[in-house]
């Protein structure tokens, strides 16, 4: 499963900075393949897995802010791993033409 979401803290105040770093921190340390943008975080595992990063990242930025928005978009995919940099490197191989 790869999966694209994002924990917005809300009524923290313009600067979301400590509680989303805070988000981030646990999805690295959390073992699945990652990678953070500016408004989202991909991470990729079994579903458990992945649900699970997903709670505790929101259990952190909930100790930060009493508030926050969660959006998930999952691409399941039975049989296929390397999926993070699979899909990406797919787009730039027919750009490469």
């Amino acid at each position: 499963m790869l999966a694209a979401f994002s924990i917005t803290p809300i009524g923290a105040g313009e600067d979301v900075g400590e509680p989303v770093a805070a988000a981030i921190r646990v999805i690295r340390e959390s073992g699945l393949a990652n990678r953070t943008s500016a408004s989202f975080t991909e991470i990729e595992g079994e579903w458990d897995e992945v649900f699970a990063v997903i709670k505790k990242a929101t259990d952190a930025v909930l100790a930060i802010s009493n508030r926050c928005s969660i959006m998930v978009k999952a691409d399941m995919r039975p049989g296929h791993t390397d999926m993070l940099t699979a899909k990406v490197a797919t787009v730039e191989r027919y750009l490469a033409d």
